[in-house]
C-alpha cells in the first residue's frame, strides 16, 4: 500500500465517497477562478543584492581622491579642458568646441589686456592645403573690417585673395613680365615727408630708419644668390660699402638737405664704376682693390638687375596705393613661371617696400598684412630670413596707434626649417620666429607632421592627435594657440563669405 492509500485508510471515507458506492452524487460547488495578475514593471531587489548565488553585494564605499586647483592649472591635467574664455572683442569666427561659446578674435585688444597671455599681435597660420586655411585668413581680414582694420596683402602669388579685393570694389596690382606695375624697394616712403625742416638730430635718426631697412634688404637679396650650393657671402665689409654707396646716390653722404631717391641699378653702376671718393671712404687701396673684393657683391646685384625679375623691381614705383581702400593686393601669380626663388625676391623686395609704407602711419590706421607663401622668401637664405624678422618685429611698437597685424600664411612648421640645414643659422632664425608670433593657428595635418609639431611647438600628443584627426575631418577646424592657452575651433562661414574665400575654383570647373 502506498502512502496516499494508507493516508487514506485512517482518515477514513468521507460521506460523498459512501453515497457515490450507491449511485447518489453530492452537488458540487465550483471553483472560483482567480483573476491573472499583471506582471510588475519593476522587481524589488533587496538592499543586499539578488538572492541567489553570487549575486549579491555588500555596501561598501570605494575611496576618491580630491584636488583642488584653479582654472589655470586644470589644463596641466587634462589639456582640453575649457580654458578661460577669451573676451567677446573682435572678429567673430566660429564656435569654441570645448565651451560650446562663440569664439573672438582680437589681436591688437588682446596685447592691450593683462588677462590675455599675449605680447604681440603676429599670427602664423599652418594647415595642409585644402583644410579652410585661406578661408579663415580672409575670414578673419573681411570681419576685423568692421572694427576698423583694413588689409594689405604684401605679395599674393595665386591670385588668392582677388576674388575678395574685387568684392570690396579693389582692383588688385598685377607684377609681372610686360606688367605695367614697377616697385621700388629703394624708396624713401613717408619718413622723407618734411626732410628740408628736419633738426639734425631728427634727420640723423630717420636716417638711420631708413638705410637700416635698404640695408636689410639688400643683403637679403644678396644672400639669396648662390654659388653652387652655398649662400653669397654678405659680412661686414659689403655692409660698409653698401652702406656707402646708398649715401653717396642719395647725397646724404655729401650733407644734401633734399635727398634723392635711388634704385638697385644705379647702386649695382655706382659699384662697378666706384668714385675715388667711394674708393676713399670704404678703406680700399685702389680702384683694382675695389673691384677685385666686391666681385661676387656686384654679380650679385647684376643678377637682380639682368636675371629673371629685370624690370620689375628696378625702376621707381610706378602705382599709388590707396591707402584708404578697405583692402590692397599686389599679385604675383605672372611670376610662378619664374619659379620658387623669383616669387620669394619679389616677396623680399614688396615686404621691404611695404615696411617703408607704413613706417610714418597715422594714429588709428589699423593694418592687417598678409604674407602667404611666406616660405618661399625663409628658403632664400639667412640673409631673407633676417629680412623676414626684422618685419614680425615692427608690429608691437604701435599697438593700437597706427599697428599692424603680420599674418603669416604657411603649409606646415617644418616649412621654416627649409631655410637652411639642420642646426644652421638660417634654420635656427627661422625656427625662432615662431616665437615672435604669440597667436598660431594650426588647421589639419597628416601625421607625418606630428613629430615637427612636437618639436617646434611642443604641443604634445594630445594637441598631436587633434590636428591630425579632427581638424582633419572638416574645413576650418583648426587648434587656435593663444599665447599659453589653447582653443579647438571651428571656423563658421556665411554663404557669401565662403563665396568668396573658395580657392579650388580651378579644381571645381576642370570637374
Amino acid at each position: 500500500m502506498n502512502r496516499r492509500a494508507a493516508r487514506t485508510a485512517r482518515r477514513g471515507r468521507d460521506i460523498s465517497a459512501l453515497l457515490a458506492d450507491f449511485g447518489h452524487d453530492l452537488p458540487t460547488v465550483p471553483t472560483p477562478v482567480k483573476a491573472a495578475r499583471e506582471p510588475k514593471p519593476f522587481h524589488h531587489v533587496p538592499r543586499g543584492g539578488p538572492r541567489r548565488v553570487d549575486a549579491g553585494w555588500a555596501p561598501a564605499t570605494a575611496p576618491v581622491a580630491t584636488y583642488r586647483m584653479t582654472s589655470d592649472q586644470a589644463p596641466v591635467w587634462w589639456p582640453f579642458i575649457a580654458t578661460p574664455g577669451l573676451p567677446p572683442t573682435g572678429a567673430q569666427m566660429g564656435i569654441d568646441m570645448l565651451s560650446g561659446g562663440s569664439f573672438y578674435c582680437d589681436p591688437l585688444g588682446w596685447v592691450l589686456r593683462d588677462d590675455v597671455p599675449v605680447t604681440n599681435p603676429n599670427i602664423f597660420s599652418f594647415g595642409k592645403p585644402g583644410t579652410g586655411k585661406s578661408a579663415t585668413t580672409k575670414a578673419f581680414c573681411l570681419r576685423m573690417m568692421d572694427f576698423g582694420y583694413r588689409t594689405f596683402i604684401l605679395g599674393d602669388p595665386k591670385d588668392e585673395y582677388e576674388r575678395l579685393a574685387r568684392a570690396l570694389g579693389v582692383e588688385p596690382f598685377v607684377i609681372g613680365p610686360g606688367m605695367p606695375a614697377r616697385i621700388n624697394p629703394l624708396a624713401f616712403g613717408p619718413l622723407i615727408q618734411g626732410w628740408d625742416g628736419l633738426s639734425p638730430e631728427q634727420a640723423t635718426s630717420r636716417a638711420a630708419i631708413i638705410f637700416g631697412r635698404w640695408l636689410t634688404l639688400v643683403r637679403g637679396l644678396v644672400g639669396s644668390q648662390r654659388i653652387g650650393t652655398v649662400h653669397v657671402p654678405f659680412g661686414p665689409t659689403e655692409d660698409r660699402v653698401v652702406m656707402a654707396g646708398l649715401q653717396d646716390l642719395t647725397g646724404y653722404g655729401q650733407g644734401a638737405t633734399h635727398l634723392r631717391e635711388t634704385t638697385i641699378p644705379q647702386l649695382w653702376h655706382l659699384l662697378d664704376n666706384p668714385s675715388p671718393a667711394l674708393i676713399e671712404q670704404c678703406r680700399y687701396a685702389t680702384a683694382r682693390h675695389f673691384l677685385d673684393e666686391t666681385r661676387l657683391l656686384r654679380d650679385a646685384l647684376g643678377q637682380l638687375v639682368n636675371g629673371p625679375l629685370a624690370g620689375l623691381f628696378d625702376d621707381y614705383t610706378t602705382i599709388e596705393v590707396d591707402w584708404a581702400a578697405p583692402i590692397q593686393s599686389l599679385s604675383l601669380s605672372r611670376l610662378e613661371p619664374l619659379g620658387d626663388d623669383a616669387v620669394g625676391i619679389a616677396l623680399t623686395c614688396l615686404n621691404s617696400w611695404g615696411r617703408g609704407m607704413r613706417e610714418m602711419a597715422e594714429p588709428g590706421d589699423l593694418r592687417i598684412v598678409v604674407r602667404d607663401e611666406s616660405w618661399k622668401q625663409l628658403r632664400l637664405g639667412p640673409e631673407a630670413v633676417k629680412s623676414f624678422d626684422a618685419d614680425l618685429r615692427l608690429s608691437r611698437g604701435c599697438a593700437g596707434m597706427g599697428g599692424d597685424i603680420q599674418f603669416a600664411v604657411a603649409h606646415k612648421p617644418s616649412d621654416l626649417l627649409s631655410a637652411g640645414d639642420v642646426g644652421s643659422q638660417a634654420a635656427t632664425i627661422a625656427k625662432d620666429l615662431l616665437h615672435l608670433a604669440d597667436i598660431k593657428i594650426l588647421h589639419g595635418q597628416r601625421a607625418g607632421v606630428a613629430e615637427d609639431l612636437d618639436t617646434m611647438l611642443g604641443l604634445g600628443p594630445m594637441a598631436r592627435d587633434l590636428i591630425t584627426g579632427w581638424a582633419m575631418q572638416s574645413k576650418g577646424r583648426a587648434l587656435w594657440c593663444v599665447g599659453e592657452q589653447t582653443y579647438k575651433v571651428q571656423t563658421v562661414l556665411h554663404p557669401l563669405e565662403r563665396e568668396l574665400t573658395f580657392t579650388n575654383e580651378a579644381i571645381a570647373t576642370a570637374a
